[in-house]
């Protein structure tokens, strides 16, 4: 997986950028601490100041030169502009309190039911989320009852750390990668970065995360469905 600011400096939520780029309604950036999206999660948002102008950012698309900024308005910058990124950072948090708690759901199913692997994921800022497991033969109430089980690891203040391996190692440790049908991309030194829950659970990631369990709200299994033969979705909502 790419390496992005974000990853490097999480607590990051306002800098400096210059614009390389623009078209109507989108601009490219020198620097950018938003998460671009992927592996299910919605990028982030955020506020450009270009002097008195306020430019919303509300959602960032990879193409061939970089992350393009999609903005509200059809406004465009001029390359060489400078501007400060204001990340949103209620709606991040919204964003990093479920993908956290979805790699707690996704530790619990994989100790609990022999190993299924995750078939799909979507972590939505209206702070509900979905998993699909690989679990034909699964009892629905054997994974309604894992919301208390959820719950108790977010009270345990659980810190929650990222570390880089490589892509060998990672691809030969049970566990690290659990998709069923996509594996996130190495970064440019052939390293994937984990995403460590204490005591619980190590699984390749690129996402934002919080640093310690306890910062998320309480989550409900709101809906268990059956996906054709194999899958089972999971629905859950911050409470």
């Amino acid at each position: 997986m790419a390496t992005y600011l974000y990853h490097q400096q999480p607590d990051l939520h306002e800098h400096d950028a210059v614009v390389l780029a623009s078209r109507p309604g989108a601009v490219l950036l020198d620097r950018s601490a938003l998460h671009p999206g992927g592996g299910g999660q919605m990028s982030d948002r955020a506020v450009l100041h270009v002097g008195a102008q306020k430019l919303h950012v509300t959602n960032v698309v990879h193409e061939a030169q970089g992350y393009w900024h999609q903005l509200d308005t059809q406004d465009t910058l001029a390359p060489g502009d400078r501007l400060v990124v204001h990340i949103d950072q209620p709606w991040r948090m919204v964003l990093a309190q479920l993908h956290t708690a979805t790699h707690i759901l996704n530790a619990l199913v994989y100790q609990r039911f022999s190993g299924a692997l995750v078939t799909g994921a979507q972590i939505s800022g209206d702070g509900t989320a979905r998993m699909d497991f690989d679990l034909p033969l699964a009892d629905n109430d054997q994974l309604r009852a894992l919301q208390s089980d959820v719950n108790e690891v977010i009270r345990s203040a659980r810190e929650v750390t990222a570390l880089y391996v490589s892509e060998t190692e990672a691809r030969n440790t049970p566990g690290l990668i659990r998709s069923m049908s996509v594996a996130p991309p190495p970064s440019s030194d052939g390293s994937l970065r984990v995403i460590d829950i204490a005591g619980l659970d190590r699984q390749a990631c690129g996402g934002t995360h919080l640093t310690n369990t306890a910062q998320s709200r309480p989550v409900v299994i709101t809906k268990i469905e059956n996906k054709g033969k194999q899958n089972r979705r999971v629905r859950i909502a911050l409470a």
